[in-house]
């Protein structure tokens, strides 16, 4: 496979870097490959994995085309490890999978690539670089970085992802994060043994909901400028699920980690002007309205009095939720928490 022509200009070699942090070795860095229905691209894939890397945990699905068996018959590289599940998990499932074997073997950086060819494996050192580098916890792929980036892209998965993503920094808290549905990941065992892996859900809106869980575990997270290969192969990922399953649970996510950080947490002057910004905001629709109908009914103007008062409130109400948006927005973390 031939090297992600953004590889040199992001990442250059991982050693090099890693050399550049004073009294600090380099980390064990493993990859993990969800496996289910690639066996046309898993080769491809595996075989553009630097040395780099430690160790490759293939995660075998339940694949209906056995690509674990192929992929044990196809290579002898000792950094392999197939990790097969006798019942198909989800996405989110065989990366936990991944991610539980890379903690017992003691791996520091464990990076996330799908197996079916759409994320160059030359970016692994790339998307890794910030966590290895002490300057975040978790750090992901962002294929919109640049417009040039996105010409590639089907139209109909820019429009989703730009949804997605609005949903995701309300529902997260990391407004500064794009493309959040990405699978081209890396995260610091330091990250991993912070979350619940157990909570964290076990289909497509896993990469949502992990962002979640490491928002209420404090941790950094940075965007990685990437490009997107896209051919011939088929997402498995169905929009009816996505149209029914992310807007309920990015809002849920939303109410936890309200409560989590302005409630239960701490409390701070968002803890005060979320409430009272809500509370305005409905007294003023609902005394402007009722004001209206009952004066209409009447027959009579509504009053200079009861217009002002509607309007006061209104104002004052979104003032102070624009006051605590900018709050949750400045307030995300950002001392990474392998450092602390």
């Amino acid at each position: 496979m031939a090297r992600h022509p953004a590889a040199k200009k992001l990442g250059g070699n991982l050693a090099v870097k890693v050399e550049a942090k004073k009294n600090s070795s380099i980390p064990r860095i493993a990859v993990v490959i969800p496996c289910y229905r690639v066996k046309s691209h898993i080769q491809d894939v595996i075989k553009g994995i630097g040395r780099e890397v430690s160790r490759i945990y293939v995660v075998d699905d339940a694949c209906p085309e056995k690509t674990g068996e192929f992929v044990k018959a196809q290579f002898k590289d000792k950094r392999i490890q197939v990790l097969s599940h006798s019942e198909n998990q989800g996405v989110g499932g065989a990366v936990i999978t991944g991610y539980k074997k890379a903690m017992t073997d003691g791996m520091d950086v464990v990076v996330k690539i799908d197996g079916d060819g759409q994320m160059s494996p030359s970016l692994i050192s790339t998307i890794a670089k910030p966590v290895v580098l002490g300057l975040a916890d978790y750090s992901k792929g962002n294929r919109f970085d640049s417009l040039e980036n996105l010409f590639g892209m089907p139209r109909i998965r820019i429009l989703g992802n730009a949804v997605l993503s609005i949903w995701s920094k309300v529902s997260s808290g990391y407004w500064s994060i794009t493309d959040p549905t990405n699978g081209f990941t890396a995260i610091h065992k330091k990250a991993l043994e912070a979350i619940n892996l157990e909570k964290v859900r076990k289909t497509y809106f896993f990469e949502s909901d992990m962002l979640f869980r490491l928002s209420i575990a404090n941790c950094v997270v940075s965007d990685v400028p990437m490009l997107a290969v896209y051919g011939q192969e088929k997402s498995n990922l169905k929009i009816y699920k996505v149209l029914f399953e992310f807007p309920w649970r990015h809002t849920i996510n939303f109410l936890k980690r309200i409560f989590y950080k302005f409630y239960l947490r701490e409390w701070s002057v968002g803890s005060f002007e979320l409430p009272f910004g809500l509370a305005l905001i409905i007294f003023g629709a609902w005394f402007g309205l009722s004001s209206y109908l009952a004066a209409s009914a009447e027959g009579v103007p509504t009053t200079a009095g009861q217009v002002t008062a509607s309007a006061v409130a209104l104002i004052l109400g979104v003032q102070l939720l624009l006051s605590f948006l900018s709050y949750d927005i400045q307030s995300e973390p950002r001392i990474p928490r392998q450092t602390r």
